[in-house]
């Protein structure tokens, strides 16, 4: 009888501390060249290769040549199964080190990851979750045995998980604002740990649920530490950031490390481009310049620091930002309107479900599905 050589599995929390410590990692995604091009896994040391699955169907020798003999490799597709069944064929092929990642891209586009970015004056901390896989960035502040997260994902286990074991009572959950690009946990584990919602009113003129209104100087207290927001529309009407501990400005989509933010998701560009500029040339220039900026995405693995967390200093910013750089208006206003990438995957139906007008069940993993677009 044949045997079949069983194949090794790797989690994707496993690959991601992989790829956040900046391991030499090899990689073989055996999705369609479409998929591939669109959205793949990336990191510092990341070397990958593209080789579709039905292309593998009788063996390795199309990629043979290109398999390393000293290092580990490891397989990924869309699901998880055909990773499984190149993985064997690789085996086979005599490389003794080579891992499937369990659930694919599908899997690794849900993964957050836990970074600590800072402590808080009178104690706490505040901790920054990666969204690795979909450039998506929220946040949770603990003080004094309570806790608030900001721009809440829709996965809620890693969140809930986080605040049993550091025995953290969920006070309060905010959004910067109504989010186009994924689908917003916020109001779902409010509900479901008795923590307060809120969210910008001016976002908020058509949903269907109840909800605490944001407003320009609203304080909240968590624990030991102020929480402060500042209207700063632009991405949206209702764009709010936070000033936490008078340490982190929490900036929503309005500012991103190597770029702006975009105004055209509600189909409002050319109404809301004003209102970025104001927000960025006038709004922020008032604001401290030793102000740690934590934004909701980034755009590229570059942007991560050594430990894998996304931040920079407002001053910096100013200094080094291309698009804090654009002074003439009519320029700003061409640039900003008209040099936009493509638009998020379902970007529409998210925004419906964050307003509480359609409940997507098994579809909402599909809806997100797919690289950042900012």
């Amino acid at each position: 009888m044949e045997t079949v050589t069983a194949v090794k599995k790797i989690s994707v929390k496993e690959l991601a501390r992989k790829v956040l410590n900046h391991d030499d990692l090899f990689i073989i995604d055996a999705r369609n060249t479409d998929d591939f091009d669109d959205w793949k896994i990336e990191g510092e040391n990341v070397e990958i290769i593209n080789e579709p699955y039905f292309d593998l169907l009788e063996g390795v020798d199309p990629i043979a040549d290109k398999l390393p003999k000293n290092k580990v490799i490891y397989v990924i597709c869309a699901k998880g199964g055909s990773s499984e069944f190149v993985a064997q064929q690789i085996a086979e092929a005599g490389f003794t080190d080579v891992y499937s990642i369990e659930g694919g891209m599908k899997a690794w586009s849900e993964h957050l990851e836990p970074i600590r970015v800072g402590s808080l004056k009178n104690g706490g901390a505040i901790y920054q979750f990666v969204r690795i896989g979909k450039g998506c960035l929220s946040y949770l502040v603990e003080s004094n045995g309570e806790a608030v997260l900001i721009d809440t994902s829709r996965m809620l286990e890693p969140y809930e998980s986080f605040l049993k074991e550091h025995n953290l009572k969920l006070k309060f959950v905010l959004d910067t604002h109504l989010h186009a690009d994924h689908i917003s946990g916020g109001r779902k584990i409010a509900e479901k740990l008795g923590a307060v919602y809120y969210l910008p009113p001016k976002d908020a003129s058509e949903v269907t649920f109840d909800y605490q209104p944001i407003h320009d100087g609203s304080e909240y207290k968590v624990g030991e530490t102020k929480i402060t927001a500042v209207y700063s529309p632009g991405h949206t009407i209702g764009s709010t950031s936070f000033i936490v501990d008078d340490q982190y400005l929490l900036i929503g989509d309005i500012l991103f490390i190597d770029s702006i933010g975009r105004p055209d998701l509600a189909g409002k560009a050319e109404d809301w481009v004003g209102d970025l500029r104001n927000t960025l040339y006038n709004r922020y220039t008032k604001l401290a310049d030793n102000l740690l900026v934590l934004p909701a995405h980034y755009m590229s693995i570059k942007e991560m620091s050594e430990d894998g967390s996304i931040s920079e200093k407002l001053g910096v910013l100013y200094q080094k930002n291309h698009g804090l750089k654009i002074m003439n208006e009519d320029e700003f206003r061409k640039t900003v309107t008209e040099n936009l990438p493509p638009q998020p995957n379902s970007y529409q139906e998210i925004r419906q479900t964050n307003m509480g007008k359609i409940t997507p069940d098994e579809q909402q993993r599909e809806m997100e599905i797919g690289p950042n677009r900012w």
